[in-house]
């Protein structure tokens, strides 16, 4: 075997931290990925909102201007599942009245809108305390740029 170079094992949730150097990352980053997606859609479903509408609200609310339905569309899409996804979490929304269109077809939050996304938001923020129990905002930031790198060194 090559010095530095190391056998990858196969996936093993019950792995050793000495074992962990042969795990693939792909088996970890995926089981964080879904367990953390999972979690997060699981208590906003008990609100009744989706992670996709959050983004929606986040996106018409966060820009100098109001954004219009494509643009918001081609923002959020490479985030969602499937083409078709955003467009309908517009007309949800809309038909909600957490959304309203202006005279240019801009989006717009209504009052009930922007009351919603202030909830999400505290749910959000409790729901990433309890993800990062444990972890210091160090030990996620070399996580992240290790990850960041991996996905530099094939992308």
């Amino acid at each position: 075997m090559n010095a530095g170079i190391t056998d990858q094992a196969p996936a093993d949730p019950a792995a050793t931290d000495d074992m962990l150097a042969n795990q693939p990352v792909g088996y970890w980053t995926g089981l964080a990925h879904d367990a953390v997606t999972r979690h997060l859609r699981d208590a906003m479903a008990r609100v009744d909102v989706t992670q996709p509408q959050y983004w929606v609200l986040n996106r018409v609310n966060g820009g100098p201007e109001a954004p219009g339905r494509d643009e918001v569309v081609a923002q959020l899409t490479h985030l969602a599942d499937g083409p078709y996804e955003i467009p309908r979490v517009i007309d949800q929304l809309l038909h909600r009245r957490w959304l309203r269109t202006d005279a240019d077809r801009r989006l717009h939050l209504t009052d009930d809108g922007e009351a919603a996304r202030v909830r999400v938001r505290e749910l959000v923020t409790g729901l990433r305390a309890t993800v990062h129990a444990g972890i210091s905002d160090e030990e996620y930031v070399a996580a992240l740029k290790v990850l960041r790198r991996m996905v530099s060194n094939i992308g």
